[in-house]
């Protein structure tokens, strides 16, 4: 039985409560954009001659009629397009290579942490508001964006690769022992399991040090030291024990799978984001359709002028590996063209800040000239947000709006760009040369704003 005066007390409580919230939500700036033509992430046509008006960090209203906000700060789009921040959905912020021996061999955590800082502004004024890293970064980066102290976007840590000895995740130098400590193991950037036990072990200590999903290294590489790209690595009860551990934190796994066998085996054991997939076909989409998985491909691969990077030209087994992938992995543009999925944005840049600027951009044109501005649009924004939101309710640290949408309560990531890039992709900062192409400027001039969260990073109006 509550007493009179303690109903007082709870009634005061909560009439201050009230008062407070109501306080809270009239300090909450507002930005008006006027006169834009609004993208929202998923339909094609553009909203005509629209305003959005934002409050906090998330969109209240998205309108071709006047928005009355006296308060609010107008920004006049002067009929340009507005649209979703873009989503990078495998990023290696923390891979600075020029190789992986040296990474191993010669790197502190204090240079990867001065790359990663430099690695995370950037994507953000490419257009980059979110970013899911698919392996080598842990929690770190995000609590310095969020904190202030370095500036960068919504970032996914994945951890730790997980993968196999021999693998695409064993970094290790040429004669150390199986199970040895690595340079990149010390640091939680990849780490070789051996059964299920490890996997359990590397998975769980994974989202300890602040992963919002998996990464499982299934398949092999062409530029890596070990592995042929043919490899399957990781038996289907490793997978799936990944996949167990990624759902006891309500998330999910992404699996590097290059072979139809790795992808459909990824598949069937609960993987929900297959990276790379080079074999993709119509049976591997008719799986992904029926589990609502999702693809992330980086189209660089597919460049005529792959087997020309020194890289792979200098070394004969990696040139050999890259013949033999380019000719298996040829049907892999028609096959997406019949038999489309969900398909989201991939640049996978190991190296400079520079050259990772260079190598967005190119994979930017490249999803352009293979299928389209309408679908490339699709894929950087409402496609990426739908990935990232896999990682769930409770690892999710960014829960209270939708991403890669515009939409009334979504949150406030935006860009305003010149012209319409539904017609002319080239506004969104594409570059049509990757190798040897020069140095690109810090950030496209046709995107004359970008916003994260509610705040502005960029405004050239």
């Amino acid at each position: 039985m509550i007493r009179f005066g303690a109903f007082l007390t709870i009634a005061f409580a909560g009439a201050v409560s009230a008062l407070t919230v109501t306080a809270q939500e009239a300090d909450k700036p507002q930005v008006l954009f006027t006169n834009v033509h609004v993208f929202d992430g998923v339909n094609e046509a553009r909203i005509e001659n629209a305003s959005v008006l934002v409050e906090g960090n998330l969109i209240k209203t998205v309108s071709t009629d006047a928005i009355d906000a006296p308060d609010a700060t107008v920004v006049d789009g002067g009929g340009r397009t507005l649209t979703p921040g873009f989503v990078e959905l495998h990023a290696h912020l923390m891979l600075m290579g020029p190789t992986l021996p040296s990474m191993e061999a010669n790197t502190t955590w204090e240079d990867f942490a001065i790359h990663g800082a430099r690695m995370a502004e950037m994507y953000l004024m490419q257009g980059f508001t979110t970013v899911r890293d698919a392996g080598g970064a842990n929690g770190g980066l995000r609590r310095a964006i969020e904190a202030g102290q370095i500036v960068g976007p919504r970032f996914y840590p994945s951890g730790a690769f997980i993968g196999t000895r021999g693998g695409h995740a064993d970094f290790a130098n040429f004669t150390a022992p199986p199970g040895s400590s690595t340079n990149m193991s010390r640091l939680n950037m990849a780490q070789e399991a051996s059964g299920v036990d490890d996997v359990y072990r590397f998975g769980r200590n994974n989202f300890r040090m602040g992963a919002t999903q998996l990464k499982f290294m299934q398949s092999g590489g062409v530029v890596s030291a070990f592995d042929p790209w043919q490899l399957l690595a990781g038996s289907k009860e490793e997978i799936e024990a990944a996949v167990q551990v990624a759902s006891e934190y309500g998330s999910y796994v992404m699996a590097h799978s290059y072979r139809k066998e790795a992808i459909l085996t990824a598949l069937d054991a609960g993987v929900m984001s297959i990276e790379h997939g080079f074999s993709f076909d119509c049976e591997i989409a008719d799986v992904m359709n029926e589990k609502g998985a999702y693809i992330t491909t980086n189209l660089t691969a597919f460049d005529p002028g792959l087997l020309d990077i020194p890289a792979v030209a200098n070394v004969p087994a990696s040139l050999a590996k890259a013949k033999s992938a380019s000719a298996t992995f040829a049907n892999y543009i028609p096959n997406m063209q019949e038999c489309p999925v969900k398909r989201g944005f991939q640049t996978d840049c190991v190296g400079s800040v520079e050259a990772c600027n260079i190598q967005i951009a190119y994979e930017k044109h490249l999803n352009n000239e293979f299928f389209g501005p309408y679908s490339s649009l699709v894929t950087l924004t409402s496609t990426g947000g739908e990935v990232v939101a896999l990682s769930g309710d409770f690892t999710n640290p960014y829960t209270a709006g939708k991403l890669g949408v515009i939409e009334e309560g979504a949150y406030a990531d935006i860009l305003l760009i010149d012209g319409n890039p539904l017609d002319d992709f080239t506004v969104t900062g594409t570059g049509t040369q990757w190798f040897g192409a020069d140095p690109r400027p810090e950030s496209p001039e046709t995107i004359r704003i970008i916003m994260k969260d509610g705040v502005i990073y960029k405004n050239t109006l």
